[in-house]
C-alpha cells in the first residue's frame, strides 16, 4: 500500500489532471456547439461542469487542512462518478460520447483505492450509467438523446458497459498492484542506495589524512574535511581548483614508477607545510580511469623535529669540541697578548711596526672574545626559573636599546605592538633578556643604518609569541635552515654563537624558536613560551628549584 504522504501526492496529482480534463471538455463543447446545432441543453451542461471547477477547488483547499487522505480519496471517486452521471445525462444520455469519463474514474480508484474498492466503483458506474439510461429512456426525465432504440438494444449496451467496466477495474488493479510492487522496490533501492552514499561519504570524511579526487583535467571534484583543515582552505575555495596550483612543487605522476613525493605548500597565514602525497588513478569497471585520487599527510611538524635533532647533534658536537680546545687555545693566545704588548713597548719601534703589533692585539682580542663565546655556550648554564611577565623584561630591552639608537644618531625606528597588559610564564629572567637582546642586536645589524623594529606580543594557544620584526634583507631558505647553528653568521666580524646559544636557552626553557624570511622582504623571529596556568603558578619553591638544577643540567650535557 502507498505511504500517506504518496497518497496525497497521487491526491495532488489528480485535482490537476482532472481540472486539465474538465478544461478541455468545456472548450471541445463549446467549440461544437458554435459549429453545429445542438440537441442537449448547452447551459445545464456549463453549469454541470462549472459545478465540478468548485468542487476540485474546494478539494485543493480540503488537501491541506485534513489528514484523512483516504477517506478524501473516497469522496473524490464517488463525486466524479456523480458528476460525470450528470455530465452524460447532459450530453444525451445514450447518445453522449462522455461515457469514456467512467473508466477513467475506475482506473483513478485502483490507484488510490484498495483493490475491492475499485471493482465496487466499476459496479457503482454500471448502475449509475445504467439508472441515467434507463430513467431517459421510459421518460421519467426529460432526455435530450436524439436516438431511441429498443429495449433490448439498449440492456445490450448496458451490459456491454458492465463488462468493459470490470475488465478496466481488473485490468487496472492488476497494473497498479505491479506500480506499488515497483514503487516499494524503487523506494528500498534508493534507500539503501542513499544509505550507501551515506556510508561512502562520512568513510570519505572520517579520514584522518587528507583525501582530493579530481578529474582527468586535474580540477577537483571532492575534498574531505582532513584535507579543508590541512590545506587551511573551504571546500568553496577548493572545489573546481586546479590541484597542482595548491602546492609549489610537481605532484607525483600515476604513469611514474614512484606514485609519492613530498610536496611544499604556502599557507594563507604565510607558513610553509611540507606534505607526503600519493596518486592513484580513479577506475570505474566498464568505464576505465575517470580520474586521480590524491592522499597526503602533514610532515612539517615531523621535519622540523627532524631538523631540530640534527641541531642538537650538532650543537652537542659543538659543545665538546669547545670544552675540549677552548682552554687549550686560551693559554698560548695569553701568552701571544702579553709578548705583543711587551714588544709595543719598544722605544726602536718604526710606526709601521707598531701598526703591525696593533693589528696582532686587535686579532688576539677577537680570539679571545670568540672563546669566551664558546666558553659561555659550552658551559653548563644555571637557570633560576621564576614567575616573571615577559613585557616588562622586553620593554627594558627595548628602551635600553633605544638608548643606544639614540646616542649613534641612528635612523632605526622601534615599534611595539602590545595588546595584552601582562603576559606570566616560567622563566629566568635574565636569560630571557639575553634572548630579547640577541634579537634586537641581528636586526639591528640586518637592516643597517635605517628601518623599523617591530616588535609584538601575542597568544597563540597555549603560549605567548614573541615576534621580532626587521625590514632588512631577508634571509634565503638555506641560510634559515641554518641560522641556529654555531658560526653561521652573515655578518662581518660576527662569531656566529648568538643566535646558537638563543636556541640553547629556549631549548632550556622548553620553548620554540624559529625564523621567517624571503629575501628582499625582512626577517622574523619568533619565540614561543609557556603561558603560566594556575597550576604552574602554585608550584612550591623546592620544584621550582629542581626544575632549576634540571635545567643545568641539560645546558651542560648540551
Amino acid at each position: 500500500m502507498h505511504s500517506i504522504f504518496d497518497q496525497r501526492q497521487w491526491l495532488a496529482w489528480l485535482v490537476k489532471v482532472r481540472i486539465l480534463v474538465l478544461t478541455c471538455l468545456l472548450g471541445i463543447e463549446l467549440a461544437i456547439a458554435q459549429l453545429t446545432p445542438s440537441a442537449f441543453p448547452l447551459r445545464l451542461f456549463v453549469n454541470a461542469i462549472l459545478l465540478w471547477y468548485a468542487i476540485a477547488i474546494f478539494y485543493i483547499l480540503l488537501l491541506n487542512f485534513w489528514q484523512e487522505y483516504r477517506i478524501q480519496s473516497l469522496l473524490q471517486v464517488l463525486t466524479d462518478l456523480g458528476l460525470v452521471s450528470l455530465v452524460i445525462y447532459a450530453t444525451g444520455g445514450i447518445d453522449s460520447s462522455f461515457n469514456f469519463l467512467y473508466p477513467l474514474v475506475i482506473i483513478v480508484a485502483c490507484i488510490l483505492l484498495p483493490r475491492t474498492w475499485a471493482f465496487l466503483t466499476a459496479a457503482l458506474a454500471f448502475i449509475l450509467y445504467g439508472t441515467v439510461l434507463e430513467l431517459t429512456y421510459f421518460e421519467v426525465v426529460p432526455s435530450y438523446s436524439t436516438t431511441h432504440p429498443e429495449l433490448k438494444s439498449l440492456q445490450a449496451i448496458i451490459f456491454v458497459n458492465l463488462v468493459g467496466y470490470l475488465a478496466v477495474a481488473y485490468l487496472a488493479g492488476q497494473l497498479a498492484t505491479k506500480l506499488r510492487q515497483v514503487d516499494v522496490k524503487l523506494k528500498h533501492t534508493s534507500g539503501a542506495l542513499e544509505d550507501l552514499q551515506a556510508l561512502h561519504e562520512n568513510i570519505i570524511q572520517s579520514i584522518t589524512g587528507g583525501l582530493i579526487t579530481t578529474g582527468l583535467d586535474g580540477h577537483i571534484t571532492v575534498v574531505n574535511t582532513a584535507a579543508q583543515k590541512l590545506l587551511e582552505r573551504p571546500q568553496d575555495g577548493l572545489l573546481g581548483q586546479p590541484v597542482n596550483r595548491l602546492f609549489l612543487d610537481p605532484l607525483p605522476q600515476v604513469e611514474s614508477e614512484r606514485a609519492h613525493a613530498e610536496v611544499r605548500l604556502l599557507a594563507p597565514n604565510g607558513y610553509r607545510k611540507t606534505f607526503r602525497v600519493q596518486v592513484s588513478a580513479l577506475v570505474v569497471p566498464e568505464k576505465g580511469t575517470l580520474g586521480y585520487v590524491y592522499t597526503f599527510d602533514d610532515l612539517t611538524e615531523v621535519r622540523r623535529l627532524e631538523r631540530e635533532v640534527r641541531m642538537q647533534d650538532r650543537l652537542a658536537a659543538v659543545g665538546r669540541l669547545a670544552a675540549a680546545i677552548a682552554h687549550e687555545i686560551r693559554n698560548p693566545l695569553t701568552s701571544i697578548a702579553g709578548s705583543v704588548s711587551l714588544l709595543s713597548g719598544i722605544p726602536e719601534l718604526n710606526q709601521e711596526h707598531r701598526q703591525l703589533l696593533q693589528i696582532v692585539t686587535r686579532e688576539s682580542e677577537r680570539l679571545n672574545h670568540i672563546i669566551t663565546d664558546f666558553l659561555g655556550y659550552s658551559r653548563g648554564k644555571q637557570y633560576q626559573f621564576k614567575r616573571v611577565d615577559l613585557l616588562p623584561l622586553l620593554e627594558d630591552t627595548l628602551t635600553l636599546l633605544e638608548h643606544r639608537l639614540s646616542a649613534q644618531n641612528s635612523a632605526i625606528r622601534v615599534e611595539r605592538k602590545y595588546p595584552l597588559t601582562e603576559a606570566w610564564t616560567l622563566a629566568d629572567g635574565d636569560k630571557i633578556k639575553q634572548v630579547f637582546w640577541n634579537f634586537c642586536e641581528n636586526a639591528l645589524r640586518a637592516m643597517g643604518d635605517s628601518g623599523t623594529l617591530t616588535v609584538s606580543v601575542e597568544t597563540s594557544g597555549d603560549d605567548w609569541q614573541v615576534n621580532f620584526a626587521d625590514t632588512g634583507p631577508g634571509m634565503s631558505p638555506q641560510l634559515i635552515e641554518k641560522i641556529f647553528e654555531p658560526f653561521q653568521s652573515q655578518f662581518e666580524g660576527g662569531t656566529g654563537l648568538g643566535l646558537a646559544i638563543v636556541y640553547q636557552i629556549v631549548q632550556a626553557h622548553e620553548g620554540k624558536v624559529w625564523a621567517r624570511s624571503k629575501v628582499g622582504q625582512g626577517s622574523v623571529f619568533v619565540l614561543k613560551l609557556r603561558r603560566l596556568t594556575e597550576t604552574m603558578s602554585a608550584l612550591q619553591p623546592h620544584t621550582i628549584e629542581a626544575a632549576s638544577v634540571v635545567a643545568a643540567a641539560g645546558g651542560a650535557r648540551g
